[in-house]
């Protein structure tokens, strides 16, 4: 089954074909560490999490890198006001790789409770001056950049003459350069959209590195060149990240690796879209800014309640990584009791006895789940036949269909590993935290109670204890030998 893919620089979906086949190269951009982890760093960890495992899934080997970003990323993106890591170290008064050692560790925390896998190399763009500087010369030797007071710019204009400055974004370079402020005269730029590569560091700017131009820093945009060839080659299988960074980041590193070997890096362009809160963009002068830890904490004055790790990784997977995410606190809970319906039909597969016959065609959902992630990664198709298959588990389970031994090991193998291994979902419950299993716990020790009060005739108490759970939002549904429960 062929796998495709939506590339952004071609705008349509293609069949996807790596370079070195079973070996692929995936680059994301990763974040740049000077504060804590928030939803817009949540979903094309996850997006690209998910591609990581199906790949895996497929057999294929993948080396996935995935940067960190600790240097040279500017308050704007046209080059303007301070290093953001350099700025949050002078405001709190610390070297600036503290900083950034702070907030790696927060990431990868917050990583490890989504379930995201770590990728193969991460490497980080202050580890890797050297291989900017070069990148910085051929791009210089090949006519595409000029010197300024110890900085160099790229020459969009010289570059536009003869390749196509905008091909990623769409945007017309004639409409960019009006639409951006007159340049004032101590402005060092030919063009207001030339954008730096190196950077002169003024006297109180602290990351700072030698450079045959100057004492500096190293624009943005020329990490992710100088970094995913480095560790895949050129040119590379995938280069992903969000929406956002399209422009002019992504724009930014095509023009860099064309100008300075000829050639493209990237053979697919993949790019998650934007989160809203409550239908408005996610900004911290909106009010609505989320962290991660005040998501799963709920301490947000605009939660209701505290969201657990796999709720919000479960919910963003039930959106194609392509169309825009609302956040809403209707939506998650609806996702937290749709998570929680999926659990219970794992534990529900456990309970499951087989018959000489099958009524069922277990071969269904590996077929309808792999054609929907091979189609563009469409998780929410995969999901959906999950929940088909959560219908048949309870059916089986009831006595309303059968199952032979064989399909039934078939069907437990495939639906834990759509579950589990590809979309990466945990059991929090048997996974998550100790509170999460002593809450399990305690609901099983109090329906034990219930089934010897229903043996002993007891049907006062029986229904105490069922009613006192319905209240608490455990609904309890009795089976001929035993029971089943969920967290609603």
């Amino acid at each position: 089954m062929n796998l495709t893919i939506y590339n952004t620089l071609t705008r349509k979906k293609e069949v996807f074909k790596p370079i070195n086949p079973p070996h692929i190269g995936l680059y994301v951009c990763g974040p740049t560490v000077y504060g804590d982890p928030h939803l817009g760093h949540a979903r094309p960890a996850i997006t690209f999490d998910l591609l990581f495992r199906f790949f895996k899934y497929m057999d294929y080997k993948v080396r996935y890198v995935r940067n960190i970003t600790d240097v040279g990323h500017m308050e704007s993106d046209a080059d303007e006001g301070e290093d953001k890591i350099t700025k949050k170290a002078r405001i709190e008064q610390l070297e600036p790789m503290e900083i950034v050692q702070h907030y790696t560790f927060r990431y990868h925390d917050a990583m490890r409770m989504l379930n995201v896998l770590p990728p193969s190399i991460e490497p980080r763009a202050s580890g890797h001056i050297i291989e900017q500087i070069e990148l910085v010369k051929r791009i210089i030797d090949n006519g595409f950049a000029y010197e300024k007071n110890g900085s160099v710019y790229f020459d969009v204009e010289k570059y536009h003459a003869k390749h196509n400055y905008g091909k990623l974004s769409g945007r017309v370079l004639e409409d960019m350069i009006s639409g951006y402020r007159e340049l004032e005269g101590k402005d060092e730029k030919r063009n207001s959209v030339d954008f730096a590569l190196w950077k002169k560091a003024t006297p109180e700017h602290i990351m700072r590195w030698p450079s045959p131009w100057s004492i500096g820093f190293p624009g943005w945009h020329l990490e992710c060149s100088a970094m995913s060839t480095k560790y895949l080659g050129e040119p590379f299988d995938i280069h992903g990240g969000g929406m956002d960074l399209l422009f002019p980041h992504h724009e930014c590193e095509i023009a860099q690796s064309v100008a300075a070997s000829g050639k493209e890096a990237v053979r697919y362009w993949m790019h998650n879209n934007m989160i809203t809160i409550n239908g408005q963009k996610m900004g911290k002068s909106l009010g609505n800014f989320i962290t991660l830890e005040e998501l799963f904490t709920g301490t947000h004055k605009m939660l209701k309640q505290a969201y657990s790790p796999m709720t919000i990784r479960f919910f963003m997977l039930q959106a194609h990584y392509r169309s825009t995410l609302d956040f809403s606190n209707e939506a998650l809970q609806a996702a937290e009791k749709g998570l929680n319906r999926l659990m219970a039909a794992v534990k529900s597969l456990e309970r499951a006895k087989s018959s000489e016959k099958s009524t069922v065609d277990v071969s269904d959902l590996s077929i309808r789940a792999n054609a929907a992630l091979c189609d563009d990664l469409n998780s929410p198709i995969a999901i959906a036949a999950l929940f088909d298959w959560v219908r048949i588990i309870n059916s089986i389970v009831e006595g309303n269909e059968t199952i032979t031994q064989s399909d039934l090991e078939t069907l437990k193998s495939t639906f834990k590993t759509l579950t589990f291994d590809i979309l990466g979902l945990l059991d929090e419950q048997n996974e998550g935290s100790k509170y999460a299993q002593l809450t399990g716990n305690l609901i099983e020790m109090l329906l034990a109670m219930r089934q010897q009060a229903k043996a002993n005739k007891d049907f006062t108490t029986s229904d105490r204890i069922r009613d006192e759970l319905n209240k608490l939002g455990v609904a309890v549904k009795d089976r001929k030998d035993g029971f089943d429960w969920e967290i609603l």
